[in-house]
């Protein structure tokens, strides 16, 4: 308001007031926007909040849905820290693909049989496996070299022995695998820890038969 427009008696003159009621309030007290400032028209982008975004989970792999059979495969070592290598081998039998363990025997100790060398630590594991029994025989044989098994001479001490005792219902005999293990109920060192885990899969009779061979329990 200008000098000449202020009235000597201190009232407000007609036109200011008029500009007061032009001005609507504001809420809070807040400032009027500069001049030239822009704002979205009710309702526009710059009036509404982004929606909430529902949480998400982590995307997950594939399931892998395959058949499987059962088998059993009898582990042994009689060098080094026998007792350590059975039951390693235990735990990468359950890491094969499709493969996993379902039953684990106690830990016998034998003396060598049709072998050389010192007392075997033996030991019998069930699995699940979706690998056909040749797949099967070829990843036990790999867990084998890659223990550090050789084979100087036949029956020679071992640092692991896996044998693929059964596969299924699985009757084959081939060159390089015959199933269900052909020298299995002579055995004592095998039938004992496989009747532990599947008394079903082991006759009375042949039980009987391997009496004589001594198989101690040890864990």
């Amino acid at each position: 308001m200008s000098a000449s427009d202020r009235p000597k008696d201190g009232k407000t003159s007609p036109k200011a007031n008029d500009k007061a009621k032009a001005a609507p309030p504001r809420a809070g007290g807040a400032r009027p926007p500069p001049a030239g400032a822009r704002s979205g028209p009710p309702g526009g982008p710059s009036a509404r909040r982004a929606p909430a975004r529902a949480p998400t989970s982590r995307p997950r792999g594939p399931r892998e849905d395959y058949p499987t059979v059962q088998a059993f495969v009898a582990i042994g070592a009689n060098l080094g820290d026998a007792e350590a290598a059975v039951k390693a081998a235990m735990a990468v039998i359950g890491a094969l693909q499709r493969t996993q363990v379902t039953a684990r025997s106690s830990l016998y100790r034998s003396e060598p049989v049709d072998a050389e060398g010192p007392d075997f630590v033996n030991a019998v594991v069930a699995v699940r496996t979706g690998l056909d029994a040749e797949q099967f025989l070829v990843a036990l044989q790999r867990l084998e070299t890659q223990a550090g098994r050789e084979r100087p001479f036949p029956n020679a001490p071992r640092t692991l022995d896996l044998d693929l005792l059964m596969h299924g219902n699985s009757v084959i005999d081939t060159p390089t695998l015959t199933l269900p293990h052909p020298r299995m109920r002579e055995r004592a060192f095998v039938l004992k820890p496989l009747a532990e885990i599947a008394p079903d899969k082991v006759p009375r009779a042949a039980l009987a038969r391997v009496t004589g061979q001594v198989v101690k329990r040890i864990v």
